[in-house]
């Protein structure tokens, strides 16, 4: 069977394409070019896409005696991630675009790709597990608690989870360093990228500037109220739960806790104000779609790093759901994804709508 092993130039991905050899696949690399460095500001870039990056992935490569390719979806990644990047800001939500990545680019373009040179699968080195059960396939959390993946990648359908593997999903950080060492990948020590790879620098603001070509209005800093407490320099700059780069001068600490686009002001209160037990969700995929359960209890993630908590869901629709927490949880963000498990199991996901 032939497998195409999508490579970032990080170790992750390396020891993938390896354990895949060992399992006897035909294995060909490949490198997603998503953007030009000079388009994010960084002629030199240490990110996902950086020259330094495939030439890494290259070089595993021809160490493990396998073709590497490097594909150009610049145009589809501007189209379906940087867009909705923009546009979340935008509407004072805060995306995550690693989830759309995930969706659109690894396992679409690329899935594409694959059958186009005859691959049976699709390879990367996120750390989530897939199980068949009851002739169905369930995405599952990967056993590495610190690492698992499994919240960015909700949105996987039944075909793709057939036609994917996940080599890293039972093993730890350390575990596949060790593997990479073994095997004298030059990447073996390579630190994991921090950042979203089109904004290396973390300076989301300036990116957006620069991709959308906009100057984004300052507005009125406002209370609880609505009495004025001072000057934003924009909100796009701003998210729900910050506190850090307010500048603004008060008796008690003071944090984002909503953004009201329409009039371009950004609500601020204390930290008890950011606190709700409910969460309308929509856009939602649900792994399994013969589940059709109305109502039923589960534990749900609400963003990345956090463990997830009991819950009570409510069907709207096929596409949408009213969360119940047990317990208030903390800056709950319109953009950011909410997903439900089932101890390890991922049932599904979708975006966090305000109401």
């Amino acid at each position: 069977m032939k497998a195409l092993i999508a490579m970032s130039g990080g170790v992750d991905s390396s020891v993938a394409a390896l354990l895949m050899k060992e399992k006897g696949y035909e294995c060909i690399g490949c490198t997603m070019k998503l953007y030009a460095n000079e388009d994010i500001g960084m002629c030199n870039s240490h990110t996902c896409c950086s020259l330094d990056d495939v030439e890494d992935a290259k070089s595993v490569a021809r160490r493990l005696d396998m073709p590497h390719h490097t594909f150009n979806f610049q145009e589809k990644f501007r189209e379906t991630v940087i867009d909705n990047f923009i546009d979340c800001y935008e509407h004072g939500m805060t995306p995550n675009p690693c989830i759309e990545c995930n969706k659109h680019m690894k396992f679409n373009e690329l899935y594409r790709r694959a059958q186009i040179l005859g691959c049976e699968k699709i390879v990367t080195g996120h750390y989530v597990r897939i199980r068949k059960y009851d002739n169905k396939y369930q995405l599952l959390k990967g056993l590495d608690g610190n690492k698992d993946q499994s919240y960015v990648l909700y949105n996987m359908t039944q075909e793709e989870l057939a036609h994917t593997e996940f080599p890293l999903g039972e093993l730890s950080k350390d575990e596949v360093r060790r593997i990479a060492e073994s095997h004298d990948f030059i990447n073996a020590n390579k630190p994991d990228s921090q950042d979203i790879c089109f904004v290396p620098d973390g300076d989301y603001v300036s990116a957006l500037k620069r991709f959308s070509g906009k100057e984004y209005e300052p507005g009125d800093f406002v209370d609880m109220d609505g009495n004025v407490l001072g000057q934003h320099k924009g909100i796009v700059g701003y998210t729900i739960g910050q506190r850090k780069g307010l500048g603004i001068s008060a008796a008690y600490p003071l944090y984002v806790v909503n953004l009201d686009v329409k009039n371009n002001k950004v609500v601020l209160g204390k930290n008890e104000d950011l606190f709700s037990k409910e969460v309308l969700v929509k856009n939602i995929n649900w792994i399994n779609p013969d589940d059709d359960r109305k109502e039923f209890d589960c534990s749900a993630k609400v963003r990345y790093r956090m463990a997830d908590q009991p819950c009570h869901v409510i069907r709207l629709d096929e596409t949408s759901a009213r969360i119940v927490f047990d317990e208030g949880q903390r800056a709950i963000t319109p953009g950011q994804a909410a997903v439900f498990y089932d101890g390890d199991v991922v049932l599904g996901g979708g975006t966090i709508v305000r109401e």
